[in-house]
């Protein structure tokens, strides 16, 4: 194991022993109390008779303030109200703790219902700001992409911090097993890097502790430890150590640490996203006991790292989920263009093999089968989609040993031994599926990793290993692991597929099969298109007479709208009455209107693939547009630009705007036609969407919208230079207007507890707020703004206080709280009707004494 928590467990049975209360047990290097919110002590540590000067029996009970100056007991009490939350440590260094000469560094954090205080000697004769080293450390971590180069420099980095003998960067595995993936070491120790070791070597309980305690040191094995008195509080419940920096660990972890020789070690966690990641895992062989201030640095070096491994690791997945992205694009823009995946296939694969990496590949759909690369063969792979089924087709589903869950692909696992399928439909099960060949290699383990119990003469026992020896298993039969972000993408993709693309395939083979079933339905649905035609005809010729004035006229007319709505049903049964491009319709009415007049018409912005019953009046109107533009618009002279922008609107719909510019000057017609009924009514008569026509002097502008039930999907155009414009940002959302109280002044020299309570009054209704770290200040603002409250800590540190601020406030007559760290007594003093507030404090202790002052707040 390479850190230091094995097996650590509140109450640990080893061969039926005495039980071992770990958790009433610290390292002797320090002295540890706590106490209760009233600040009288509950537990201490047995040596702290030689800190105080009395026995640890006799501390318990005792104020804290009869044996801690109490200079320092304010600045432990604001260090408390400092505590973000229940995992909070704050470390106070170089303080007088008795108020003698003798210095102290502290820590200070909750446990449970009390304040646990640890003490140590502050370091002397040192150079102590150890964390002004970690800033250019960073800078110098800054300079590495790679995640590999990167953890290599931070074991070094963390080397010259600390000093250890040998400094290792270990990374959990998905079960709990670890590497060690980067190392730092003096020539003469042992090297690990490389080594695996079991998920036994640090259990769950102890990764759980990692997760809370980041860092934690043994300074010597073979120190003794020094029980807590009293064991156990009077609910028979031990105090909680989990963030104690003196805690002391396993009997079974030290005894590890001895069989590898090591006399002090300490860990590091590096956390991503909230999980432990890894560790930094170090060892030294000699007692080394280092000072708060280096480990503090230790512990922001790793948080640092932690912060840059993530950053690296997101840019790598930002770079994948920008290649994910195009390729959803790519394929929606195929897909709406009538390719299916099974006719597709071989693009679709090079597509998919630009993001996760394979050998072979394979698609089942609609009873078809296709493959491309290292794959079982036909009837293999039959089996295979059967076993599919069973695996549930919700979600993406993948494996490194494909034979292990499948046996019979044992058959084919040198070839296709990972599997990571997508299923993209839900009745029937189409897949597809991805492939990779057996990855043949070595792992090396530091010994062997089977080996966690013994038995003994009392019984069966844990038993840390005691051989560290190289250790090598060769693994066959498994291909390289399907990392997360592969999975992700894929089911990304898996989604696209399942809820858009094959949604709309399997709608158009549902009513195939449907049509096909039932001939009588067929029939009488052609014959009620067929009159519809008809009457469409019959009513294009009755309205197209009105506005002729000849008969080549009329005919021109008629057979040009006849024209349009052929090519249209054309453009429909290319795609067997599947949704069809919008994009495509206006460009076939430009090609046959507009001729080599095509390059004055821009079509800018994305694409839409809408719906067949929509397509009609669509092609109408755009068919009006064109050829009223070429007859007397824009298109009709050498000048002339027709601008067509399509969007996506809030919401879903789709607009579309039809600008002309540059032709004759345009004047409002005289009275509607049959055309201007088409171009105004059309969207809104039959699809509920809206119409809006401007007959400006400078060209006309029309501007359409079709609900977004007519569309099926929208996808990003190809078209170059043309690009969409900005939709613009949402308005704001309603505010929320609170009483203002006036103004409220805090004095606090401690500015993080001043933000904080600034945030508080703001909370409270005070809208202007005024922060003073000292008299002078507050006096001056005294004189210059007409406060209304005001919230004093009372003891400024260095022996200061704020009183000349109290008593010009009661002079002013201006209600203010007292703040105090010294409790009641001290807080009050000279001041007995003033509002107290203890720290640390919280906004409902201010609320509370805002009352008292009359105040109504929210």
């Amino acid at each position: 194991m390479l850190a230091p928590d094995n097996h650590e467990q509140p109450d640990l049975t080893v061969c039926d022993r005495e039980p071992i209360h770990i958790i009433g047990r610290i390292q002797s290097f320090g002295w540890l109390f706590s106490c209760s919110a009233d600040w009288v002590v509950n537990h201490a540590s047995t040596n702290c008779d030689a800190l105080f000067g009395r026995d640890a029996a006799d501390l318990i009970g005792a104020p804290v303030s009869q044996f801690i100056d109490g200079d320092a007991l304010h600045e432990i009490r604001t260090r408390l109200q400092m505590l973000v939350n229940t995992d909070s440590v704050e470390r106070i260094f170089d303080i007088a703790l008795m108020g003698d000469d003798r210095l102290f560094d502290l820590a200070v954090h909750r446990s449970g219902s009390s304040y646990v205080i640890e003490a140590e000697p502050a370091a002397t004769g040192k150079k102590r700001d150890h964390v002004s080293y970690v800033r250019p450390l960073m800078q110098r971590l800054r300079q590495y992409s790679s995640v590999g180069d990167l953890c290599n420099m931070a074991a070094r980095m963390m080397r010259g911090l600390t000093g250890f003998d040998r400094v290792m960067i270990y990374r959990f595995g998905e079960s709990g097993a670890g590497e060690v993936i980067a190392e730092d070491r003096s020539p003469s120790v042992d090297g690990f890097l490389g080594l695996h070791f079991p998920a036994s070597d640090i259990p769950a309980q102890a990764r759980a502790l990692y997760t809370r305690n980041l860092l934690r040191i043994i300074s010597d094995v073979d120190d003794a430890t020094v029980p807590i008195i009293p064991a156990r509080d009077p609910d028979g419940q031990p105090l909680d150590l989990s963030l104690s920096a003196l805690r002391a660990v396993s009997p079974v972890h030290i005894e590890y640490l001895q069989n590898m020789g090591v006399k002090a070690s300490m860990s590091v966690s590096i956390m991503r996203r909230g999980k432990l990641w890894g560790l930094f895992a170090c060892h030294h062989y000699a007692p080394l006991r280092l000072p708060y201030s280096a480990r503090t640095a230790a512990e922001l070096l790793g948080e640092l790292f932690a912060y840059a491994l993530e950053q690296g690791e997101t840019d790598e997945a930002s770079s994948r989920r920008g290649q994910a992205s195009k390729l959803h694009d790519d394929m929606m823009a195929r897909l709406a263009g009538g390719v299916s995946l099974l006719h597709g296939f071989d693009q679709f694969a090079e597509m998919i093999a630009q993001i996760i990496p394979y050998n072979g590949i394979a698609i089942l759909a609609d009873g078809e089968m296709a493959m491309r690369g290292t794959t079982p063969g036909r009837d293999q792979l039959t089996r295979l989609f059967r076993f599919l089924n069973t695996t549930g087709a919700s979600k993406v589903w993948s494996t490194e040993n494909l034979s292990d869950r499948f046996p019979e692909a044992a058959e084919y696992s040198e070839d296709c031994a990972g599997l990571l399928s997508l299923p993209i439909s839900r009745k029937p099960r189409d897949y597809i599926v991805l492939f990779r060949k057996e990855y043949v290699h070595d792992v090396e383990w530091g010994g062997n990793p089977d080996k966690v119990v013994e038995q003994s003469e009392d019984g069966i026992r844990l038993s840390p290993r005691k051989s560290f020896e190289r250790w090598k298993q060769t693994r066959r039969g498994q291909s390289r692991r399907w990392d997360a972000d592969e999975v992700a993408t894929a089911e990304s993709l898996r989604i696209t597929l399942l809820e858009v693309v094959l949604q709309m395939a399997e709608n158009a083979s549902q009513e195939r099969e449907h049509a096909s079933r039932q001939q009588d339905f067929l029939i009488a649905e052609l014959n009620h298109r067929v009159r519809n035609i008809l009457n469409l005809i019959n009513g294009l010729v009755n309205q197209s007479k009105a506005g002729s004035s000849t008969i080549d006229e009329f005919a021109e007319v008629v057979g040009s709208r006849i024209y349009a709505l052929s090519r249209a049903h054309d453009q429909l049964t290319q795609v067997n009455l599947t949704p069809s491009s919008l994009r495509k319709l206006i460009r076939t009415e430009g090609d046959a209107y507009a001729g080599d007049q095509i390059g004055r018409i821009k079509l800018k912005g994305i694409d839409a693939a809408i719906r067949p019953q929509a397509f009609t009046p669509l092609a109408l109107v755009v068919h009006e547009l064109m050829t009223n533009s070429c007859k007397y618009g824009a298109l009709s002279v050498d000048s002339g630009l027709v601008t067509i922008e399509l969007a996506q609107l809030p919401g879903g719909a789709l607009s579309m705007t039809w600008a002309e510019q540059g032709g004759p000057e345009v004047t409002p017609p005289s009275r509607r036609g049959f055309g201007s009924a088409i171009i105004e009514h059309s969207i809104p008569h039959e699809l509920g969407g809206t119409a809006r026509v401007d007959y400006a002097p400078a060209g006309l502008r029309a501007l359409f919208t079709v609900p977004k039930e007519e569309i099926i999907c929208f996808v990003d155009a190809d078209d170059g230079p043309d690009a969409d414009g900005d939709a613009g940002d949402p308005p704001d959302g309603p505010v929320l207007v609170r009483e203002n109280l006036g103004e409220v002044m805090i004095v606090e020299d401690n500015i993080i507890i001043a933000m904080e309570t600034e945030q508080i009054m703001r909370n409270l209704g005070f809208a202007d707020v005024h922060i003073c770290g000292s008299e002078n200040s507050a006096l001056q603002l005294l004189d210059s703004k007409k406060i209304s409250a005001a919230v004093l800590d009372i003891n400024l540190g260095k022996q200061r206080t704020s009183k000349s601020v109290a008593d010009r406030l009661e002079a002013l007559d201006i209600p203010f709280i007292v703040a105090s760290g010294y409790g009641e007594a001290a807080g009050q003093e000279g001041f007995p009707d003033v509002p107290l507030v203890n720290k640390p404090y919280s906004q409902d202790d201010i609320q509370r004494a805002l009352k008292k002052l009359g105040f109504v707040t929210f």
